[in-house]
């Protein structure tokens, strides 16, 4: 059988109930800085920015779209509330597999109030309609209950150990799977 090939489509605006993803741009760095500024959101994982400076470039080299080899397309949207801007960010990295590995941030302020689940829910739905996604996984700290009771209200599961074999991880990681094919 063969692997369905994603399919390349230009990144576009994408709504939901209250919030707008924007296809991220080296232009959201200043705002985009003072949200991943929040201290409380590095309980887990990895450290802030050192500055807007450094963030711009990333966001610049983000904006190819895609890997170096071009095999792998770079979806990165910033989270907007209409009325309070930007509040954080989803992104997803999709293989050739059609299988994507997701990834998102939001600042506290906006913690508990559904709109992560909203967010990723949107990323989802545009993943599987525009770019023919198959399967998800994200890797995360075990000790990050939050996200993963985020990702379980996703229909995220704990990885088999086939899956995880085959995405290896750091011993105080999990990686959860959700494959959109149903039978």
């Amino acid at each position: 059988m063969r692997t369905p090939t994603p399919r390349k489509a230009p990144m576009r605006a994408i709504e939901s109930a209250s919030l707008v993803l924007e296809p991220q741009t080296a232009t959201h760095a200043a705002e985009m800085f003072l949200v991943l500024s929040d201290p409380a959101i590095y309980e887990f994982e990895n450290a802030p920015p050192p500055s807007v400076e450094w963030l711009r470039a990333r966001f610049t080299k983000l904006e190819t779209r895609a890997s170096a080899d071009g095999r792998e397309q770079w979806l990165n949207w910033v989270i907007r509330v209409p009325a309070s801007g930007l509040i954080g960010y989803v992104q997803a990295t999709v293989r050739p597999d059609a299988h994507a590995a997701i990834a998102y941030e939001l600042a506290s302020a906006y913690w508990g109030r559904g709109l992560a689940h909203e967010a990723v829910g949107a990323m989802i739905f545009e993943l599987v309609q525009h770019y023919g996604v198959r399967g998800l996984f994200a890797v995360l700290k075990q000790e990050n209950r939050r996200s993963i009771r985020l990702l379980q209200r996703l229909d995220f599961s704990f990885a088999s150990s086939a899956q995880r074999a085959a995405h290896p991880i750091e011993p105080d990681e999990t990686l959860m799977c959700r494959d959109l094919v149903r039978p």
